[in-house]
């Protein structure tokens, strides 16, 4: 499913003239609050931005490639790769935007070191974040993956299982909303906020920040990489007060991914 709106703005109490209108996807929810903040600064570069919601992850890099869209800002590198690799995509990154360390939730133990022999983990089915939530595990000590497995393992490459953890591989949509169902679950950042799990109360783990390949980004098809527009976006994105709305609308619990950031 997916909605549009413009996000025209005014400033100063005068509107401004687009020269140029960009098509920008990204998931529906907090991020549409960001994104009127980037949509305010784009306007003082003669761009109006024209937004694209989507509720669920593959939908924003078809519509990119099919040039439904000029960009999208939803994903991350592994994320990105592995829909190249499957779909042959010609879509590159531009810019960095924020980063939502992956967590480990749960509403029947307090720790890690509570979940019981034969706990039941949710992880999300997509290659790069079931990966992403097994490497997780793995730094959480409750698992052990085979050697040289990179960032796109699955539960094919565990090799040593000693509480014997039954993986449930969900939609990272669903994911969130089956918490109850399950002794924990890896669920993304923007989802858990969508689920109404608290964080951080219910987050027994999450993955670290130094050093993190996940942090998400605006896309482009390759052929506009070096359009002037594109330098104009990224400007726009990485702004202090973008940076602020992030942490506001996240809670924390989302951070500003370029260069020099402002941190919470």
């Amino acid at each position: 499913m997916l909605a549009t709106l413009a996000l025209g703005v005014s400033l100063g109490g005068v509107a401004q003239a687009a020269d140029h209108t960009v098509r920008v996807g990204i998931m529906s929810g907090e991020d549409e609050d960001v994104w009127r903040v980037v949509a305010a600064n784009a306007a003082k570069h003669g761009i109006t931005v024209k937004v694209t919601t989507f509720s669920e992850y593959t939908q924003p890099n078809e519509a990119l490639s099919g040039h439904d869209l000029d960009a999208n800002s939803f994903q991350h590198k592994p994320y990105l790769d592995a829909q190249i690799k499957a779909r042959g995509y010609k879509i590159v990154p531009v810019g960095y935007t924020y980063v939502q360390p992956i967590g480990l939730y749960s509403r029947k133990v307090k720790s890690v070191a509570d979940l019981p022999q034969g706990a039941t983990i949710g992880v999300p089915n997509d290659p790069s974040n079931e990966g992403r939530s097994l490497l997780l595990l793995q730094a959480q000590g409750l698992i052990t993956l085979r050697a040289d497995v990179g960032l796109l393992p699955t539960a094919r490459d565990i090799a040593k299982n000693p509480k014997n953890i039954h993986i449930k591989e969900l939609d990272a949509g669903i994911i969130g909303r089956s918490i109850d169902d399950v002794d924990a679950a890896v669920v993304n950042t923007d989802w858990a906020v969508k689920s109404g799990i608290k964080i951080p109360q219910e987050r027994i783990a999450q993955e670290k920040v130094a050093g993190n390949p996940y942090r998400n980004f605006i896309a482009v098809n390759e052929k506009d990489a070096n359009a002037p527009w594109v330098r104009e976006l990224v400007e726009s994105y990485q702004q202090p007060n973008v940076a602020s709305e992030i942490l506001a609308v996240y809670h924390g619990a989302t951070l500003p991914a370029w260069k020099d950031a402002p941190q919470q």
